[in-house]
């Protein structure tokens, strides 16, 4: 097991990572202020992992939340649920919320945990490679709204996270490429030497190659560590953690919530961060298609949808948590291994980058 620890002054707290956490009942009751646990889970993931997680915590007093599974659930009504749960087993300011499950999961229970009598203690356990590698670790908790993504929750950050590796065995292909998504990000944005690392091991760690997956996750976890540290509310250089989400953010509210995944929508997000870092003469045009061929070998789309216009792009984007005073920041690379945020592109620039054929693009590089 390796652990980091997420720098925060009073706040700090650890991410223990291995195989075969979650039978490890002191990673959890080390970090128990009462006897009250509240597991709160989804239909997917409860089956599987919810038993062994009570195994942990011995005698306590333990509800559960079971929630349905999906980015389209990550709202309102689904976050009453978890609510309701807590209230009808009596809990008090005393009890732990334990996020069990992938991103929604965990930034929905981290959500209630804030809220509910105005903050509780919450322990993440995520089981998805992106939850592992990006949403548990930093505090952002929330939900999506149907104008945007993520624009209702806080800042609120959990007393530990326990990534049990072991549990990427029954993750989907699918959702194993979309957590990839954030792993490469994090070598595009600020370390080059874990880019060219993960162009080396890409493969190994589709196929779940455990040495490979420890290797990646922990510099992952590391990176955004020393990030949250620095800027704990995304007052600056936090932003940087979110290369093509500014894209991708736009794909996942138009198309639907559940229609891409996350990190799908991210991928593509990137391709065109990775365009537009080009088009301003940042990176080279071997940077960008290196970007895209290291995605595409991890199994994600690199084509934003064809049937989004340049407008319905600028009209989710309108919505971004990064838009100040009106004006629209993005996420750009100055060269691969260094991200920057800026409002400072021409206009002509991006709508470029929204009107470039991005399919033409993919098949010059397969040809």
């Amino acid at each position: 097991m390796q652990t980091l620890t997420v720098d925060l002054g009073e706040r700090s707290y650890p991410i223990y990572i291995g195989s075969g956490l979650l039978a490890r009942a002191e990673l959890f009751t080390r970090h128990l202020a009462g006897r009250q646990v509240a597991i709160v889970s989804n239909e997917t993931v409860a089956p599987l992992y919810l038993e062994a997680v009570r195994q942990s915590l011995g005698g306590r007093d333990i509800a559960s939340v079971v929630l349905p599974d999906g980015e389209s659930f990550k709202n309102w009504e689904t976050l009453q649920l978890i609510f309701d749960g807590l209230l009808q087993a009596r809990h008090d300011r005393k009890t732990t919320i334990i996020a069990l499950g992938g991103g929604v999961v965990g930034d929905m229970a981290g959500f209630a945990a804030a809220c509910y009598q105005r903050g509780v203690d919450f322990i993440q356990v995520p089981t998805t490679l992106l939850s592992q590698v990006d949403s548990s670790v930093g505090g952002k908790t929330g939900i999506n709204h149907p104008l945007g993504k993520n624009m209702i929750g806080a800042f609120y950050q959990p007393k530990a996270v326990v990534i049990d590796t072991a549990v990427l065995g029954t993750l989907p292909a699918r959702e194993l490429s979309a957590g990839l998504a954030e792993v490469i990000k994090y070598g595009l944005i600020c370390d080059a030497e874990f880019l060219a690392w993960l162009e080396v091991h890409v493969e190994s760690l589709r196929a779940l190659q455990p040495e490979a997956l420890m290797e990646a996750i922990e510099r992952s976890c590391a990176a955004k560590a020393r990030v949250v540290g620095a800027d704990e509310r995304e007052s600056g250089l936090r932003a940087i953690l979110n290369l093509g989400h500014t894209f991708g953010h736009a794909i996942e509210t138009h198309m639907g919530y559940g229609e891409w995944l996350h990190g799908e929508a991210v991928a593509a997000g990137t391709v065109m961060a990775l365009e537009m870092s080009a088009r301003l003469g940042w990176i080279s045009e071997a940077d960008r298609d290196r970007g895209i061929r290291l995605l595409r070998r991890a199994g994600l789309p690199v084509v934003p949808p064809q049937e989004m216009r340049p407008e319905d792009f600028l009209e989710h984007m309108a919505v971004d948590k990064k838009v100040l005073d009106g004006r629209l920041r993005l996420v750009l690379l100055r060269r691969l291994g260094e991200a920057v945020i800026t409002d400072d592109f021409p206009r002509e620039i991006l709508d470029a980058t929204l009107r470039a054929d991005y399919r033409a693009l993919v098949d010059r590089l397969e040809n």
